[in-house]
């Protein structure tokens, strides 16, 4: 699995080949275009927290944190399209299945750290 944004589709790939010429290892995702701080500005600037309660995908995001809300919001990672172009091109994976978020939870840990999301995909497309 390799995880997009809350904003983005998560793709369910097969990885190709014996895995030796890739080290045992894939993508886990896009990474962050900007640092959390740095986005919380950016991102305060230009929108409300319930314009970022709804993506563009037409999920829903649940988040009583609003610092983690704008942290965490999809303008803050990479697009995950054009790593997994790549690792096609690379012909490292076969996408097997493209899955679009409906609901995503959004929580901190006690330590303040992000403890992740949960996601609760429902729609997707399977690639012949």
């Amino acid at each position: 699995m390799i995880p997009g944004s809350r904003g983005a589709l998560s793709y369910l790939v097969q990885p190709v080949g014996d895995g030796a010429s890739h080290a045992w290892s894939l993508a886990h995702g896009a990474g962050r275009k900007w640092a959390r701080s740095e986005t919380r500005l950016r991102v305060r600037e230009r929108f409300r927290a319930t314009d970022l309660m709804q993506t563009s995908l037409g999920s829903r995001v649940i988040c009583e944190d609003r610092d983690l809300l704008y942290e965490e919001a999809p303008m803050a990672y990479k697009p995950v399209e054009s790593v997994i172009e790549a690792l096609e091109q690379a012909g490292l994976i076969r996408v097997i299945a493209t899955l679009r978020p409906v609901l995503t939870y959004k929580t901190r840990s006690k330590s303040g750290v992000p403890a992740g999301s949960w996601r609760r995909t429902l729609d997707f497309n399977i690639r012949p």
